[in-house]
């Protein structure tokens, strides 16, 4: 199996800018926009995985299951970094872990119906509890300021940098954010591997409830 993450002598500056100017890189949006950032190739024939567990996982990837605690384990990233930093999936088939940058900033939502979860731009104070969405009176002002999540896809990172320039606890902080991402990728890879040995894709029936409106004779 691929291990992606590797130890850098922190000491040393060599080893550290051989370190990022070699580390794998990928377009943060389309190959002609020219910007790119430090990524991971997860393509499932590219992890060095035995046949069966490969095969598994191409399985496992029609479920929405599968994805659950992938996105976990990439939210969690982008949380433990303030979502300054964050990763995402590229590439033709989303074959391509990148990293991007971003940032977390109020929104301008004030209340949510702890029912429907459907937001709101007002206050109850300001109207009332009732939600607009499901009529019931569960709305409720958010306890702190709402904020949202957002993400530069158009920005690079270290697209045109040689590092000659940069100090060393700089060096040491972009190699140490690289290494996450490279942990990251070696946790996802983990989590498919255990996923596929102790799970398969079935096909399943299920029925879905719908409303319609229908015609009913009137009562005389």
């Amino acid at each position: 199996m691929r291990k992606f993450y590797h130890d850098v002598d922190k000491r040393s500056r060599t080893k550290m800018v051989d370190y990022l100017k070699n580390h794998f890189r990928y377009p943060t949006m389309n190959s002609w926009n020219g910007s790119t950032s430090y990524a991971c190739n997860m393509k499932i024939t590219h992890l060095g995985l035995d046949s069966d567990i490969t095969e598994a996982i191409f399985g496992l990837i029609l479920t929405d299951e599968f994805f659950e605690p992938m996105s976990d384990l990439m939210r969690d990233f982008g949380a433990e970094h303030n979502f300054q930093w964050q990763v995402g999936m590229n590439g033709r088939s989303g074959g391509y872990m990148v990293l991007y940058q971003g940032a977390q900033e109020p929104s301008e939502y004030k209340s949510y119906c702890t029912n429907c979860g459907q937001r709101n731009y007002t206050s109850i104070s300001e109207n009332s509890n009732i939600c607009g969405a499901c009529k019931k009176p569960t709305r409720w002002d958010y306890p702190k300021t709402h904020t949202q999540v957002i993400t530069y896809p158009g920005k690079g990172t270290d697209d045109c940098d040689d590092f000659e320039d940069w100090d060393m606890d700089s060096l040491r902080s972009r190699v140490t954010l690289v290494q996450e991402l490279d942990k990251l990728a070696d946790s996802m890879i983990a989590e498919a591997v255990c996923m596929a040995k102790h799970y398969c894709a079935v096909e399943e029936t299920y029925l879905v409830e719908k409303t319609r409106l229908a015609l009913v004779e009137r009562a005389v």
